[in-house]
């Protein structure tokens, strides 16, 4: 249902590497060298031959661009290393490399200053690399500092600052243009804010076998397989049952519904409070309508149920939330105000007999965590892998760097989200479109995240066939069918 790519942190980094050293026995040096002249090799496709300044720190992250700056050296490009640390310090592979570079009479200067990098036409950063966390020591800002506003720089496996296995930012880091990634991409530079100061992530092989490899908990989302209707179904293998709409928020349910159905359900129900049912009951006639809480009586019917567009917060409704998302034993996604009933209590949901979907944006994951919005901005991945483990559910962070985390620590990050879909009604389509493939795929987590994928490349196709600017719901919604043929 959805194919993926892996997306290594730094843990995960050093037992691909300690694999090929140790167990492979390919020499560190080796790898330090393909991993340099990679990313040499890149900034020679995408850059004119220019003026380039190579920032080397003090860990084998600076051995790679001591590479860099020999091979670009030997092709004749105008070429500085600037070494942020004392060479005599270096690691031993990254020591060696900086001894080569000197004998090929590369020019080497200790220090770097604004002035130095102001005469360069490109910057590499190597100064930090994937071991780094937390926040940049003193020496270390005012040499991202000195980095600031210059228009082309290539980082080495991740922008200095960025911590690899987060994406965090504590202070200050490098803006990339281009991220050159080793053997895989970093966790990092995929979620948000590192996603931001990476800038176009190449990811260049540095010969590590796959017998050396590890798997990661994270991944990210490179396709999806449309859950294809068989010939055996009815419209009810594949049942939605959205609850929510109360008066005056009757659009939600009905755009949730109409995603669903959208997304392969076969059929789709609207159980809402009996004055938003008649209005309802006027709107849509693939859509049907049943007022609560009669409507309760489809539960058991359903293949997957939508608690929360547009349900409102009425202590009467937010009873009925909590009492659906944990005590029915089915799929259920929990939105919007369905995710209000439970702001503080994720651990209501941890008794359920498998795992809800919980799909709050930034304001509502602060609320459901006891943090501010900012924070969870601050901390994506964090925030996400706490609200999956504290529920014991799948939980999607939206934004354009939708997360989707499993209570067993899998992450799905997806990249499709477009800024049109930064419109009124497009997470109660995304709620509809987990619905549907719930409806289908058992694993909560693998649906969830196809989800995530297929609400993004709608929202794609749509910009792509009206431009940015005026695309509304329905228009994600009437683009589902094409990008999940």
């Amino acid at each position: 249902m959805i194919q993926t790519l892996p997306l290594y942190d730094a843990g995960e980094m050093r037992a691909a590497d300690a694999g090929a050293i140790e167990t492979v026995g390919i020499p560190g040096a080796v790898l330090m060298e393909r991993a340099g002249l990679a990313a040499a090799e890149e900034i020679a496709r995408s850059y004119p031959r220019a003026t380039v300044a190579v920032v080397c720190g003090g860990g084998n992250n600076g051995g790679d661009g001591f590479v860099v700056g020999r091979h670009l050296h030997a092709a004749g490009w105008d070429v500085e290393c600037l070494l942020a640390s004392d060479p005599a310090r270096l690691p031993a592979d990254a020591r060696r490399n900086h001894e080569v570079a000197v004998r090929l009479e590369v020019p080497m200067r200790e220090g770097v200053s604004r002035a130095r990098l102001r005469r360069a036409d490109l910057i590499v950063d190597a100064l930090l690399g994937t071991g780094f966390r937390g926040s940049p020591r003193p020496e270390a800002v005012q040499v991202i500092a000195a980095m600031h506003d210059h228009p082309g720089i290539v980082a080495l496996d991740v922008p200095s600052g960025v911590d690899a296995s987060t994406g965090v930012i504590v202070g200050e880091a490098v803006a990339a243009e281009v991220t050159v990634c080793f053997h895989g991409r970093k966790v990092g530079t995929a979620v948000d804010p590192g996603r931001g100061a990476s800038g176009r992530v190449v990811v260049a092989d540095i010969g590590i076998p796959a017998r050396a490899d590890v798997a990661t908990a994270a991944v990210l989302a490179a396709g999806i397989t449309a859950p294809a209707k068989q010939p055996g179904d009815t419209k009810y293998t594949a049942a939605v049952l959205v609850l929510g709409g109360a008066r005056g928020f009757t659009g939600a349910p009905l755009m949730t519904a109409l995603a669903a159905l959208r997304a392969s359900a076969g059929i789709a129900w609207i159980g809402s409070p009996p004055d938003a049912a008649r209005i309802l009951e006027a709107r849509v006639p693939e859509v049907m309508v049943r007022p609560l809480p009669n409507a309760l009586e489809l539960l058991e019917r359903a293949g997957a149920v939508a608690l929360g567009p547009g349900l409102g917060r009425d202590e009467e409704m937010l009873a009925m939330a909590r009492e659906v998302g944990v005590g029915h034993a089915g799929p259920v996604v929990i939105d919007a105000d369905g995710l209000f009933a439970f702001n503080g209590a994720l651990e209501q949901l941890r008794g359920r007999a498998r795992p809800a979907v919980l799909t709050p944006h930034e304001g509502e994951m602060g609320r459901l965590l006891g943090e501010s919005s900012e924070w969870v901005r601050a901390n994506r991945l964090e925030a996400v892998r706490r609200a999956a483990d504290a529920s014991g559910c799948v939980a999607l962070l939206k934004g354009a760097d939708t997360l989707v985390a499993a209570p067993d620590g899998r992450v799905c990050v997806s990249h499709a989200g477009v800024p049109g879909l930064a419109t009124a009604g497009s997470g109660d389509v995304l709620t509809g479109v987990v619905a549907a493939m719930l409806a289908r795929e058992p694993d909560a987590w693998v649906a969830t995240a196809a989800a995530a994928e297929a609400h993004g490349a709608a929202g794609r196709a749509a910009t792509e066939r009206l431009g940015p600017s005026g695309i509304i719901a329905t228009d994600v919604i009437d683009a589902l069918p094409g990008v999940l043929r």
